[in-house]
């Protein structure tokens, strides 16, 4: 079967694995009688890349027992995927939840190994069906060690740069393909209405008509659809390192009740579809391989079990072609408590039109009441056909039957220069400046290189987890620098960016005292405050004030005889009016990533402040949600606000 062995690695094996996949209609020859397509050398028409894609569907389709279509529709996680497991149950698809990997500071070949490994268990079948590794890849490939991390997508929006989108999409699919995984869960398409949301950093804004020209991320993910392509067809290119892209979380999760996460969206079927729905018409339209159903409802009925968006509406309305895919454990969470009745949450999910589910540890029970549903009728076999039909068209468009194995010749991409660069070019072009000078007072920015003494002041400036937020190396994120290697802390940028003969003193949390035993010695402060990492649930907030120490840093050196600018880490705006008067300059700088020197590259003027609101930037939260375009809008900064700068002399 051409299979590499256990443990084998790099040059002569993989040269090896080539040739005998290139040449997969005869060495499969032998198998072709066991797999139901006769013997005496005939070549199963799925295994032939010359052969049309829909008769490569259907000739494998045919053959496929119920036990291999369930083993398709099922995604395990991957610390239960052995080989053994793999080829027992056919696994179709595995993937890493946050902050799952092979080891910690794992390398790319520790990575391919793995997944090499698990692709044997899956080639190893009757039929060799491949199977389809897929990760969290929110604003780069975050689960990895090394990786470049660029801003979340709350920063992107504020650049209104589809291009950029497209380019990052195109540099995270490298560096996602450098450690031999073809799939990503990204890019959110989240149109955020209520910045108490957890996950409204995933979101490029509340304007989905932002969210939609954003969304040519994808087309960087994938590649560019050619013209003539078939709307709602998966387009994956073949030309360039590409990754299968899904758009999520279909549909209306940001648009919760007071931004509670998983929760329930309230609104008439028309602001569903002129709110929520316009980033997925851009998806459908650039071929996005897969879509993932959101944990939440839609006026008390949940998604994982909405057959009219699901089966209606985005498979029949918009002819959509590839693939649903569950959110991590959604069919469980279909009933409250979550897994009550785990029978029916399979009935439902499976048939609104779910198509893969991800069933991280439960995968045995998901096997077997989803057969016994089949068996017994009540899910009959054509929606198990329509399925399993999809995650082939996918896995055939991607040309994984003709090149299941990854290798180690895109290692060099992870964490490469030219992708750090484009994000410190990302982070330059996301900040955006609502203030700079009191009234009366000349402008702050951009602050002169050459000065005696600059105090930057705040635990953000020199901490590269908060700067990287959320699902960056875990889950939740991690504050402080020893999450990964490469990147610059915001202070690390400042002290590359000033004269060598300006003083740079850095303070965490300078008290009055402080500032008062360093009267006139400070020129200008650089305070930098901000929201501690976290994701999903983790991140609901009701009253978004800035986290301790915070406020009172902000008060001590802004209200000590210095001017100061006061950057802003966060995931959304935050309450910041009660500040106002004390500070001279501030600037929303949002979750930038691993390149903070983005950041000093603007505040000392080397580039241009250009970024522009995506989001309202409210005065309180009693005025929550509050959106661009509603009848009531009193915002301290309004959607679409950001000052400009010219660069420095």
């Amino acid at each position: 079967m051409g299979l590499l062995r256990r443990g084998s690695s790099g040059g002569a094996a993989a040269a090896v694995l080539v040739v005998v996949v290139c040449v997969g209609c005869i060495a499969t020859t032998a198998m072709a009688a066991a797999a139901g397509g006769g013997g005496g050398g005939e070549c199963p028409k799925y295994k032939d890349s010359k052969q049309p894609l829909n008769k490569r569907i259907d000739d494998l389709l045919r053959r496929m027992t119920l036990a291999e279509k369930i083993g398709q529709m099922s995604q395990i996680e991957r610390e239960n995927a052995t080989f053994d497991v793999m080829r027992n149950y056919f696994i179709g698809s595995v993937l890493s939840g946050g902050g799952s990997v092979p080891a910690a500071q794992a390398s790319p070949a520790a990575w391919v190994s793995m997944v090499n490994e698990m692709q044997r268990g899956a080639m190893a079948t009757r039929l060799g069906i491949p199977m389809i590794y897929g990760i969290d890849a929110v604003h780069g490939h975050g689960n990895v060690y090394k990786a470049t991390i660029f801003p979340h997508n709350v920063g992107l929006g504020c650049t209104r740069d589809p291009d950029l989108a497209k380019r990052i999409g195109a540099a995270v699919a490298a560096e996602v393909r450098a450690t031999g995984i073809p799939y990503v869960f990204a890019p959110c398409v989240a149109v955020c209405r209520d910045p108490r949301w957890g996950r409204c950093y995933e979101s490029f804004s509340e304007d989905p008509r932002v969210v939609q020209r954003m969304s040519s991320i994808i087309s960087g993910f994938q590649g560019e659809i050619p013209p003539g392509g078939r709307h709602g067809v998966p387009f994956v290119s073949g030309g360039r390192p590409s990754v299968a892209a899904c758009s999520k979380h279909y549909v209306g999760d940001g648009g919760t009740t007071r931004g509670v996460n998983e929760n329930n969206t309230v609104a008439t079927l028309r602001e569903l579809m002129t709110v929520h729905m316009p980033p997925y018409y851009s998806a459908v339209a650039q071929g996005v391989s897969t879509v993932m159903v959101s944990f939440s409802s839609w006026n008390g009925v949940k998604m994982h079990a909405n057959h009219f968006l699901i089966t209606d509406f985005l498979k029949s309305k918009l002819r959509f072609r590839g693939f649903v895919i569950s959110d991590w454990q959604g069919l469980d969470r279909i009933t409250t408590p979550a897994h009550a009745d785990y029978m029916l949450s399979i009935k439902l999910g499976i048939m609104a039109g779910i198509d893969m589910v991800m069933i991280p540890f439960t995968y045995t029970e998901f096997i077997d009441d989803l057969t016994a549903l089949v068996k017994n009728g009540t899910i009959p076999m054509s929606r198990i056909d329509d399925a399993v039909r999809r995650i082939l068209r996918v896995k055939f468009t991607m040309g994984l039957f003709e090149r299941p194995y990854a290798d180690l010749s895109l290692a060099g991409e992870l964490g490469k220069q030219e992708h750090r660069d484009l994000a410190r070019d990302a982070v330059r072009k996301s900040l955006v400046l609502l203030k700079n000078g009191k009234p009366g007072d000349a402008p702050l920015l951009p602050l002169p290189k050459r000065a005696r003494s600059i105090l930057v002041a705040g635990g953000h400036a020199d901490d590269l987890g908060s700067q990287c937020g959320g699902w960056t190396i875990t889950w939740q994120g991690l504050t402080g620098n020893n999450l990964t290697a490469g990147g610059t802390t915001i202070l690390d940028g400042i002290r590359r960016a000033v004269d060598p003969s300006t003083e740079v003193v850095f303070a965490e949390a300078p008290d009055a005292g402080f500032m008062r035993r360093n009267a006139g010695r400070f020129d200008v402060a650089v305070v930098v405050v901000g929201e501690p990492p976290y994701a999903e649930t983790f991140g609901d907030n009701l009253n978004l004030t800035i986290p301790a120490p915070g406020p009172s840093v902000i008060q001590n050196v802004c209200g000590g005889g210095v001017r100061c600018v006061v950057v802003v880490v966060s995931g959304r705006p935050l309450v910041i009016e009660p500040y106002m008067d004390a500070i001279d300059a501030l600037v929303a700088a949002w979750l930038p990533g691993t390149e903070g020197q983005g950041v000093s590259d603007v505040l000392f003027g080397d580039y241009e402040f250009t970024g522009k609101l995506a989001r309202t930037w409210f005065r309180s939260v009693e005025q929550l949600p509050m959106n661009v375009g509603d009848e009531h809008y009193d915002p301290l900064f309004p959607f679409g606000f950001g000052l400009e700068t010219h660069k420095a002399n």
